[in-house]
């Protein structure tokens, strides 16, 4: 028997898979928020499928989403992650990547860990929605539009709203998984 899962997903073994391991469980530690910061903010102007499919490339290319050792890439290391095809090598995004590193670590220097900054924002529990159909959950919301103005003052960099809002419901902090799918009530 099927599972009946978001319709965002159908038809795809590895969003599917995705969709039924990841896709909206609350995610607290902070290697694995800045592995989505790192993918959401690359993934601006693309699908998710494109950097699902390159997810193990990007893992490859920046040391494992190590974002300590991120921040310290230096003008070598950028030119060959513009040089590395098996990624998205947009140098505007790879720049901003080694910046975000740094910006994160200093909100956890702040916060105590970037996981407390960013479900601060939250209430520090998952916000469940109701949604029915996939295309009618927002694109933004007041919250993402008040951490994307957030990041943008600590010198984040590809954190607009939309993609904070697709940030929040990866790492589980919103849960818009449709309201007949078998996730909806795991999470």
């Amino acid at each position: 028997m099927s599972k009946n899962r978001c319709g965002w997903c159908l038809g795809d073994e590895l969003y599917e898979a995705y969709h039924d391991q990841e896709w909206g469980v609350p995610v607290k530690d902070d290697e694995t928020l800045f592995e989505f910061l790192l993918l959401e903010s690359f993934q601006a102007g693309l699908s998710w499928i494109t950097i699902l499919k390159k997810r193990e490339n990007f893992k490859e290319a920046f040391d494992h989403f190590n974002y300590q050792k991120i921040a310290t890439y230096d003008e070598a290391k950028k030119e060959e992650l513009k040089q590395n095809a098996s990624i998205i090598r947009n140098k505007l995004k790879i720049s901003a990547t080694i910046g975000n590193a740094q910006a994160f670590m200093k909100v956890q220097e702040e916060f105590g860990s970037f996981s407390h900054y960013i479900w601060g924002f939250v209430g520090h529990r998952p916000i469940k929605n109701r949604v029915k159909y996939y295309k009618d959950a927002p694109a933004t919301t007041e919250i993402s539009d008040l951490i994307s103005k957030d990041l943008k003052k600590r010198g984040f960099k590809f954190v607009g709203s939309t993609i904070v809002y697709a940030f929040m419901q990866a790492t589980g902090m919103v849960n818009d998984h449709e309201t007949d799918c078998f996730r909806y009530n795991e999470v």
